[in-house]
């Protein structure tokens, strides 16, 4: 059996994370990875292939209850990162203290901005993001600005910012992972958002995180390894190996430390799978709320439509709305963020709107401006990762907070027709759609209440971190993924610092 002082499972932007804080030491480190390298092909910027075909999806089938489904998960070096938009928000300093809201209350989280802020900038760094300090009238305070100025506007773009400041309010440059700019590769196509950059232009953790940290001699790296589970000792406060599926074959590895870093529906239901006689609930969770609580936002796509002008923009997510974050006055409850989505093609619009003819459809997409209207999603404990008989993942989504998101998606509409264009859709996002998983093993400062300790460690174990979005409270309103690495380079340094300096 193969052993190593850790063990990392997952790399996505909290795996990573920790691994390039441990790159380097003392620590003998294996970052363990279910799927491959994504290959750099012609299909990455196509939209058929990787909308039509789903060329890149798992083959997974999850279920909501009663129904099957296919989610829009993607398993490769770097996880999700490989398809997200580049959008690198810090949480607000008021998401991490209790907030109230129309349907509930966000809990507080047990650190505080304060904690983060450092580490929030070591992120924004790392991950070259490119933004404007103080723009966003909900900006935390920073001790210093972004060291890269933001992606300019394309034409499209800028009149929306100047009639949305002529209409009152303060449009900002949205904060994205992009190597833009002179010596940078970015070609500003219009394959960002949703596809993989065949480029490596786009800051996502295999580049930023992965490559820097393999580089070193005491990293290694998997693929092709899926952890069936983990494996505790007799007392069951040990964690000394995981079994794992590699080219079909099931091996043993063991760690004086290991970090579940797979995401948050994934860290849960393998903490679940991992249930043995001393954790008959599941590893981590003698508090009961390992699967529970999970959130994942409430959004919906908005197409601003003009009837007579095309949208030739190419990099459309070059600015926010966060004027109505909080909500719109003294006394009322949040509402949530405005962000563009990427350049909409038809074969993204097939599975929404499979009834229209598909010339509709390209004529909307060639005539839309599309947004993402998001607003916080409250944790719930019957909203939960469970593992079904057959040992698939059921998750049940407990809708919370959806009359603010349905006010907030009424406002954008009305936002949106005052910068000059007459129609406006949205599409509410469903079950299927897990970008932004967050909140099944929660952090916290009480073991009757939380699975893990501020610094990501399992109260129930003495050498278990799990660092993922799984750790979240709350959802806040903006993209977790730069709180994630804010985080994970914080657990990742106590690690180096504590255990293997």
């Amino acid at each position: 059996m193969k052993s190593y002082d850790v063990v990392i499972i997952g790399s996505g932007c909290g795996g990573g994370s920790v691994a390039l804080q441990l790159a380097g030491s003392k620590a003998r480190t294996l970052i363990l990875e279910r799927g491959h390298s994504l290959p750099r092909e012609a299909q990455n910027w196509d939209p058929e292939s990787v909308f039509g075909e789903r060329r890149y999806h798992t083959d997974e089938t999850w279920w909501a209850d009663s129904e099957a489904f296919k989610p829009g998960m993607f398993y490769y070096v770097g996880g999700n990162t490989k398809f997200y938009g580049a959008a690198m928000f810090r949480f607000r300093e008021r998401d991490f203290g209790e907030v109230i809201h129309e349907e509930g209350v966000s809990p507080a989280w047990p650190i505080t901005y304060a904690d983060l802020e450092s580490w929030y900038g070591r992120a924004e760094t790392l991950f070259g993001v490119r933004g404007l300090g103080g723009a966003d009238p909900t900006d935390p305070p920073r001790s210093k600005d972004y060291v890269l100025k933001p992606v300019p506007h394309e034409p499209v773009m800028s009149a929306i910012e100047q009639r949305l400041r002529e209409n009152g309010l303060k449009p900002f440059p949205m904060p994205c992972a992009v190597d833009f700019g002179s010596g940078g590769r970015c070609q500003r196509c219009e394959n960002c958002d949703a596809f993989p950059c065949k480029i490596d232009a786009k800051g996502d953790a295999e580049i930023k995180l992965i490559r820097p940290a393999v580089a070193h001699s005491n990293i290694e790296l998997v693929t092709g390894a899926q952890v069936v589970k983990l494996m505790a000792d007799s007392s069951g406060r040990r964690i000394v190996a995981v079994e794992v599926m590699v080219n079909g074959q099931l091996e043993k590895i063991s760690a004086d430390v290991f970090v579940l870093s797979a995401g948050a529906i994934n860290s849960a239901a393998l903490l679940l799978r991992s249930a043995n006689t001393k954790n008959s609930r599941g590893l981590a969770n003698s508090s009961d709320v390992v699967g529970r609580n999970y959130m994942t936002h409430n959004t919906s796509a908005i197409m601003a439509v003009h009837p007579f002008k095309i949208n030739d923009t190419h990099f459309p997510k070059t600015l926010a709305v966060h004027d109505y974050y909080f909500g719109e006055g003294a006394g009322s409850t949040p509402l949530g963020s405005l962000q563009p989505l990427g350049n909409i093609r038809e074969p993204m619009l097939r599975e929404a709107l499979a009834l229209m003819p598909r010339f509709v459809r390209s004529t909307l997409a060639a005539r839309s401006v599309d947004w993402y209207a998001q607003s916080e999603d409250l944790p719930h404990p019957d909203s939960r990762v469970t593992i079904r008989p057959d040992s698939a993942i059921n998750l049940h989504w407990h809708r919370t907070n959806l009359k603010a998101h349905f006010r907030w998606v009424a406002k954008c509409k009305e936002i949106l027709r005052a910068t000059g264009y007459p129609f406006v859709f949205a599409k509410l996002f469903e079950t299927k759609v897990v970008s932004h998983q967050c909140g099944t093993v929660r952090f916290g400062n009480d073991p009757i209440t939380s699975a893990l300790d501020p610094l990501c460690k399992a109260w129930d174990h003495d050498n278990l971190y799990v660092v993922d979005s799984g750790f979240f409270p709350s959802s806040a309103a903006v993209n977790p993924a730069l709180t994630v690495v804010a985080q994970g380079l914080r657990v990742g340094e106590h690690l180096r610092v504590t255990l293997f300096s």
